[in-house]
């Protein structure tokens, strides 16, 4: 078992095995979720695949083209 000390400003160190276990990295966030047993720690960092599909398809096709047109109009008004 894993076991970590919370400093005085209330920070802990994960220790090197439970962050190998969640696949954690510097930068990553981590969600504690209360249950009837204690707390879980959970890594909230998504894979970027998990986002495909949020949002609906656009009616049409946008070309370069009109990227580029939209751009240049965005630049124009400031």
């Amino acid at each position: 078992m894993a076991t970590a000390m919370i400093t005085s400003k209330g920070q802990i160190t994960i220790p090197k095995s439970v962050r190998t276990k969640l696949k954690l990295e510097a930068g990553h966030r981590v969600e504690f979720i209360e249950t009837a047993a204690g707390f879980l720690v959970k890594p909230v960092t998504r894979d970027i695949r998990s986002l495909k599909g949020i949002l609906p398809k656009p009616r049409r096709a946008v070309s370069i083209e009109d990227m580029n047109r939209s751009i240049s109009r965005m630049g124009r008004m400031r």
